[in-house]
């Protein structure tokens, strides 16, 4: 009998149907010990964090910020999946990977989940199958770590400055051109700001539109700077739309109806011109309006904005699409881009990084670089840092010395930008005691750099995967629309030309420049369509660099000789500590008797074969080098150890025939002594606290140096020394340049190069103002070059 047709019974009928409803909420409860964790009970929202060391800055111990405190997540039950979902949360579009049993380290406080089961899809950690926040029996022994792939997602801003948009977020965008032929000029500097939609473009309605709001749009899409656009020639083309119904404007449509003449008018003029415009050829569909930004943020999502409802109807009434025009930095707007190279003034520069307008960040103090330390380090101090390089706003703030270790002064400490300012000198900080910071919290940036399309014109082919190939470049379009491609000869290619290939396909730093590449003959193209390419490696396109034209010289035309490359995330960087070279410097005489296996290693100068042997001496100018490797990969030798060379006389194999070059110069720069080391035993001697040796000579052991560590070649051992026995006394400068033949690729090889003043008296020598390469200002190396004066006489 139903409770309808009863009417006596309703009451009870409305008491049954609570029980129902009441059991239908316990049971499950009751019959399911896991089960999905339930939202965080607290006002803050989530936060994630990479902990641990050694790391890159896409790896690490995972930490959650739960409750007002940090804690880490267990590792049972942990996967790939899991992994997902908490790189998403970082940032990061995907998980390459996991560690388990505290692989970062142990953390501290609170092991917030455990037993964590998530399927790979889900937007939150929360979402996830887990025994509940705080209910674990784990111990710290057993903290997970997440790998995550090296690529952000798109609108993402670190969450350590600006909370994320979670709803309606602002992802990707994009600066719509209206005259065709801007289409064709990169970088696009101005044009309609459009938001990405579901699957199409969407505009944002200009009403309240400011100066600030540009300010920001440019700084995304890495231009330092605003300008004002001329609305009145964008209200122009919207009225010319509505009448012609969105057909194109210009020489390609003749129009019945001539508009009337206007000679102040920019649109008339472009259309007499030839120049096409773009019209609108439907309704435009507005998504946001209302946008409030200060000019200080770094992503139009966390500026004050509202959103158009689905429905909503006469949206943007008497307004129109916002219109941005942006003023381009200098390396930018030169129009035969690095063809011609900028004198550099500023105060600020980065250092390390793969991609133009990312790096270490060091600022020039006294006419010396030094480094930021990381305490405070944030999104609006590293946009000033940008900006005033010519960049838009930062991407992301870095800390942890991500972009490897500097050498020399921590310059700057707390630094504490607005986002106004106009360079980073200009905001407040701490000068640094040596107690404050060390170099392994150095501060770096990834700056916002405009859109170029230097990767459309090279591609490369045949390798195993998207990092490694044979290098082909286009030439042009046939007839039919087909791209037409060609070989780079391989003669004379080597580490510097596949710098610039890797930084113009955003594949990070080069690995090797191969000179062959038949083991990759896996494309139809086979002609050879430019030879003799030589790069100085700071190039930002393979176009600007030196090669011979249309007049193609290759003596082997072979396909198998043509140009390949094979790039790398990270790379090492070696540079020499000048100090401790002034400190160990002095003069040895050395009988002849003594310095017959170094006569074998070419390690005296050529006048030792003239003398009377083995009577006599040399005169040996010795020292120590410490050899730091401060970049974010292993420096491996070029050889594997099959090809090592084997030295009868000093019992030891050269994994590198030269590993550094030592020369005194006169004051104009001419040779006047020289001295090489090949690199015998490349091996860790000491390491920075908490890092470990990996590679050692003894037992033909693997070589190499770690990074982090460094290798040491003792002043008292064969070869560390330079032939002066022929060197009149006067004025000279010492020079010590690694890896000089650039035969293993770096990050940087301007710090290469170590220089001295020196000082010989016929009997004594003095070394003043030793330092790396790139250390001083431009005028105090001009100082340096002059010290102690043009002559070269001994008073």
């Amino acid at each position: 009998m139903g409770c309808k047709s009863v009417m006596k019974t309703g009451f009870l009928c409305r008491q049954w149907g609570v029980l129902v409803v009441l059991l239908s909420l316990w049971l499950p409860q009751s019959f399911s010990q896991q089960t999905t964790s339930p939202p965080p009970q607290q006002k803050n929202k989530l936060k994630f964090r990479l902990a641990g060391y050694p790391r890159k800055h896409n790896e690490g111990r995972i930490e959650v910020f739960y409750n007002e405190e940090w804690g880490t997540i267990c590792d049972d039950d942990f996967s790939t999946e899991n992994a997902h979902v908490l790189c998403r949360h970082l940032g990061f579009i995907s998980a390459t990977g996991w560690t388990h049993s505290a692989k970062y380290g142990k953390g501290t406080g609170k092991i917030w989940l455990d037993n964590v089961q998530c399927r790979g899809s889900e937007k939150s950690i929360t979402d996830c199958k887990s025994q509940g926040w705080g209910n674990s029996d784990c111990t710290h022994d057993e903290d997970a770590g997440v790998v995550c792939k090296d690529e952000r997602l798109p609108g993402f801003v670190e969450s350590n400055v600006i909370e994320q948009v979670e709803e309606n977020r602002v992802e990707e965008m994009r600066l719509r051109p209206v005259v065709s032929s801007a289409k064709k000029r990169m970088p696009i500097t101005e044009g309609i700001v459009e938001v990405k939609y579901k699957d199409s473009w969407a505009q944002i309605c200009d009403d309240g539109w400011t100066p600030k709001n540009s300010r920001v749009i440019c700084g995304m899409f890495g231009f330092p700077q605003e300008r004002k656009a001329n609305k009145n020639f964008y209200k122009q083309i919207k009225k010319r739309a509505a009448k012609t119904k969105g057909k194109i404007i210009g020489s390609g449509n003749r129009e019945k109806s001539k508009p009337k003449s206007n000679p102040k008018s920019k649109l008339n003029e472009d259309s007499g011109s030839g120049t096409r415009l773009f019209t609108e050829k439907q309704q435009n569909k507005y998504r946001l309006h209302s946008v409030a930004c200060t000019g200080n943020e770094v992503h139009l999502s966390v500026c004050p904005l509202q959103f158009y409802k689905a429905n909503a109807t006469r949206a943007c009434e008497g307004g129109m699409p916002a219109v941005v025009s942006c003023v381009p930095g200098p390396q930018f707007s030169l129009g035969n881009g690095q063809k011609k190279k900028t004198k550099s003034t500023f105060r600020v520069r980065l250092k390390g990084g793969a991609k133009i307008g990312e790096g270490r960040v060091e600022v020039l103090k006294d006419n010396e670089w030094g480094t930021v330390c990381d305490d405070r380090w944030n999104l609006l101090s590293a946009s000033v840092v940008c900006r005033e390089l010519g960049f838009g706003s930062a991407k992301e703030a870095l800390t942890g010395a991500r972009m490897g270790q500097g050498m020399g002064p921590v310059h700057m400490n707390e630094v504490q930008c607005s986002g106004q300012e106009k360079s980073i000198w200009n905001c407040p900080y701490k000068n640094v005691t040596s107690e404050d910071c060390q170099h392994v919290e150095d501060a770096s940036v990834k700056c916002n750099t405009p859109y170029m399309g230097y990767k459309n014109s090279i591609r490369l082919s045949g390798g195993r995967s998207r990092n490694e190939g044979r290098m082909e470049v286009m030439t042009g379009v046939d007839g039919n629309g087909i791209e037409q491609w060609g070989l780079i000869c391989g003669e004379g290619w080597g580490t510097k030309e596949a710098m610039v290939v890797c930084r113009q396909l955003g594949l990070g730093f080069a690995n090797q420049g191969l000179q062959e590449t038949w083991y990759w003959d896996g494309s139809n193209v086979t002609e050879m369509v430019m030879s003799g390419v030589k790069c100085t490696g700071n190039e930002m396109s393979l176009s600007y660099c030196q090669h011979h034209g249309s007049n193609i010289n290759c003596k082997k035309t072979g396909t198998r000789f043509a140009a390949g490359v094979i790039c790398s995330e990270t790379a090492s960087d070696l540079i020499l500590n000048a100090p401790l070279v002034q400190q160990t410097v002095y003069i040895e005489d050395r009988p002849l008797h003594m310095l017959y296996c170094a006569a074998e290693e070419n390690c005296l100068s050529s006048s030792a074969a003239k003398a009377n042997w083995p009577y006599g001496h040399r005169r040996l100018l010795r020292f120590s080098s410490q050899i730091h490797n401060i970049g974010r990969a292993d420096f491996r030798p070029k050889a594997g150890r099959h090809s090592w060379l084997w030295h009868e006389c000093h019992g030891h194999y050269h994994s590198m025939d030269i590993f550094t070059h030592y020369d005194i110069l006169t004051l104009n720069g001419s040779k006047v002594a020289e001295g090489h080391k090949a690199s015998f035993c490349l091996e860790d001697v000491e390491c920075q606290e908490g890092i470990a040796k990996r590679y050692e000579c003894a037992n033909f052991g693997e070589q190499g140096i770690t990074v982090g560590c460094w290798d040491l070649y003792r002043h008292d051992i064969d070869c560390q020394w330079i032939d002066i026995t022929d060197i009149k006394p006067g004025n000279y400068i010492f020079q010590v340049v690694i890896n000089p033949n650039f035969e293993v690729a770096e990050s940087d090889f301007t710090n290469n190069a170590m220089k001295c003043n020196c000082k010989y008296d016929g009997h004594r020598i003095w070394f003043h103002n030793c330092h790396i390469g790139d250390a001083f200002s431009e005028e105090a190396e001009k100082r340096f070059e002059q010290y102690p004066g043009q002559n070269n006489k001994i008073s």
